[in-house]
C-alpha cells in the first residue's frame, strides 16, 4: 500500500508488528470492547503511603520487559519520568516500554536509558529534543509510534496499549490518592492526560512534593484509581509548562496572517451564538483569538465552549463572558492554570473526552473551528507536524489530527518558508493529518481552500474573499525559498506515524 505521499507501507514491520493501513478519516465502527485491569484492593487500615521511587517499584512488582506510562502536563518542567527511569536502571530493570503522553527537552537523560537497554519502545504523541534526534538516528532498537492524543486515549481503553504502572506526577496529593493540579508549588491545571492512565493501568503510582491531609480538595483524580503515593523534594517545574510564546505575534506578517483567518471565520456562518472554538499556544494562533475575540464582540456572539490545551488568551475570551465555559485536557500557561484552580466555568477533560474517536462523543466532534499550524502543508491539503525538511523529528500530531477530523472548519495558518525552505510543498515529508480533513490554508500571500468544500468556496466568494488555488501558493513558496533539496531516505523504519483510530498513515525513516 501506497500512502497519500506516494510511501510504501508494508504488511508488517520489525518491532512494531501486523500493520492496519490507513483508508480514511471516518470510524467505521458500531461498538468498541473496553478493557479490563487488575485491581488490587486496600484493605481497612492499610496505608498506601510508600518511601520512595524503589519502594513503588517493589510494591507494583516492575519487572523487564513492562510497559510504564507517564503524562506531561509539566510539559518541559518534568521531572517524574527522569526520576523514576533512574532508579530503574539501578535496579537492572531492562527493555522496558515508554508510554508517555510527550517528550521534551528536559527528558534528555531518556538518551542514555535508550543506550544503556533500560528502555526498547517508546509510544507518545510528541517528541521534541535530544530524544527526537536520538530516535531520528535509528538509537531506538523498535521505531517509536506516533499516536493522536486521541488515539492514545483510545489505545489505552481498548487494551491494545496495557499499562503495568501508571506513573503520575501530581502536584498535589493526600495520604490516600485524591490527586490534583491546581495546589503546591509545581501546580499545572487539570490532569486531562493522566486521567485515562488512571482507570487502565493495573497500578497506579502517585508520585508529589505536596503532601495534604485527607481528604483533598478539590480531586482531578480520585483515591479509587491510586495505588500508592510516593512524596519527592520535587516533581517538576512549573515554569517549564510555558507552550509557545503565549502572547499574540507582533510581527506584520504574522498579523496578517491571523486577520485573514479570523475574516474566514466570519464569512463562514459559524460566528454565532453557540460557537465553539480552539487554537493553539503558537503567536499566530493567539493573534486569531485576538481577531475574532473582537468579532465576537462586535456582533454581540455568545459562544458555548473554548477547549484544548488553553492558553490566556482562551481565559480572557470566557472572562469576558464570550463563552460559556471552557474545556481544558491541559494548561500552556500559568494564567490558564489560576483560572482552572479559580473558576468553574473552566472545566476539566479527559484525553478520552476530549479526542477518542471510539467514545460515546468526543468533544472535538463538537468544535466549530479550529486553527493549526504545520511544518508542512502539501497541494493535496496534507500537514506535517512531526518532522522538519530534514527529516528529524521535531513533534507529533498531538491533537492536530483529531481537531481537524472533528471540526467543521479546520484552518492551517503557515508561513510560505522558515529558514528551513518552503512551507508549502509538493508532498509532505511525513503524514501527520490527511487533507480531507483540512477546509483552508492561510499564508502571507493569500488563502486556499479545500476544492471538497464547496459550500466554503461559495460563501467566502459572496463574501468578497478572494482565493488562490493551492498550486499557486506552492509556487510563491518556492520563488521565496527555492526549490526544495532532495532529501533520500534510508531503509530504516524509525518512527511508525499512527492515525487517530489506530491504523498506519505513515512511517519515518532515517536520513541519509
Amino acid at each position: 500500500m501506497k500512502t497519500a505521499n506516494g510511501r510504501e507501507i508494508p504488511a508488517s514491520i520489525p518491532g512494531y508488528g501486523i500493520v492496519s493501513p490507513y483508508v480514511g478519516p471516518a470510524t467505521t465502527r458500531t461498538f468498541v470492547t473496553r478493557a479490563t485491569r487488575q485491581v488490587h484492593p486496600v484493605g481497612h487500615g492499610r496505608s498506601k503511603r510508600l518511601e520512595d521511587i524503589s519502594a513503588a517499584i517493589d510494591a507494583c512488582e516492575l519487572k523487564s520487559g513492562d510497559t510504564i506510562s507517564f503524562h506531561h502536563h509539566l510539559r518541559n518542567g518534568d521531572q517524574v519520568l527522569n526520576m523514576v527511569l533512574a532508579v530503574a536502571a539501578r535496579r537492572g530493570i531492562k527493555d522496558l516500554t515508554i508510554a508517555t503522553s510527550s517528550i521534551f527537552g528536559v527528558h534528555a537523560p531518556l538518551v542514555e536509558h535508550i543506550r544503556n537497554g533500560v528502555v526498547a519502545r517508546i509510544l507518545t504523541a510528541y517528541m521534541s529534543g535530544p530524544v527526537a534526534d536520538a530516535v531520528s538516528s535509528g538509537l531506538l532498537s523498535n521505531p517509536v509510534v506516533f499516536q493522536t492524543h486521541g488515539g492514545r486515549a483510545r489505545a489505552i481503553e481498548s487494551g491494545e496499549l496495557h499499562i503495568d504502572v501508571a506513573f503520575i506526577a501530581a502536584p498535589a496529593a493526600d495520604p490516600y490518592g485524591n490527586l490534583n493540579g491546581v495546589d503546591g508549588p509545581a501546580a499545572c491545571g487539570p490532569l486531562g492526560y493522566a486521567m485515562v492512565d488512571a482507570q487502565y493501568a493495573d497500578r497506579v503510582v502517585a508520585v508529589t512534593d505536596y503532601l495534604q491531609p485527607y481528604p483533598l480538595c478539590p480531586v482531578d483524580i480520585f483515591q479509587d484509581q491510586v495505588d500508592f503515593v510516593v512524596v519527592v523534594d520535587s516533581i517538576g517545574d512549573p515554569a517549564g509548562i510555558l507552550s509557545g510564546t503565549t502572547k499574540p505575534t507582533t510581527e506584520p506578517v504574522g498579523l496578517q496572517i491571523a486577520q485573514s483567518a479570523a475574516r474566514l471565520i466570519e464569512a463562514s456562518g459559524l460566528l454565532e451564538h453557540g460557537f465553539s472554538f480552539q487554537t493553539g499556544a503558537g503567536g499566530v494562533s493567539i493573534a486569531v483569538a485576538e481577531y475574532v475575540k473582537g468579532l465576537m464582540q462586535r456582533n454581540q456572539v455568545q459562544g458555548s465552549f473554548a477547549a484544548g490545551g488553553v492558553t490566556g488568551a482562551l481565559v480572557e475570551m470566557l472572562e469576558l463572558g464570550l463563552f460559556r465555559t471552557i474545556f481544558d485536557v491541559q494548561c500552556f500557561d500559568l494564567r490558564a492554570v489560576e483560572s482552572y484552580r479559580r473558576d468553574f466555568r473552566h472545566q476539566a477533560m479527559s484525553a478520552s473526552m476530549y479526542a477518542n474517536p471510539h467514545s460515546r462523543g468526543a468533544v472535538v466532534n463538537q468544535l466549530d473551528v479550529m486553527i493549526l499550524g504545520a511544518s508542512e502543508v502539501d497541494v493535496d491539503f496534507n500537514v506535517n507536524v512531526t518532522t522538519g525538511s530534514s527529516g528529524m523529528i521535531l513533534g507529533g500530531s498531538g491533537g492536530h489530527a483529531d481537531t481537524a477530523a472533528g471540526a467543521k472548519l479546520a484552518i492551517v495558518t503557515t508561513r510560505l518558508s522558515s529558514r528551513a525552505g518552503a512551507k508549502v510543498v509538493g508532498k509532505v515529508d511525513c503524514l501527520t493529518t490527511p487533507g480531507e480533513t483540512i477546509d483552508a490554508v492561510v499564508t502571507e500571500v493569500g488563502i486556499s481552500v479545500n476544492p471538497g468544500r464547496t459550500d466554503l468556496i461559495d460563501r467566502f466568494h459572496a463574501a468578497g474573499i478572494e482565493l488562490m488555488q493551492i498550486d499557486e501558493m506552492l509556487c510563491a513558496a518556492r520563488a521565496l525559498a527555492g526549490e526544495p533539496t532532495s532529501r533520500v531516505q534510508g531503509a530504516e523504519v524509525v518512527g511508525v506515524v499512527e492515525y487517530r483510530d489506530g491504523s498506519v498513515i505513515d512511517l519515518i525513516r532515517a536520513s541519509r
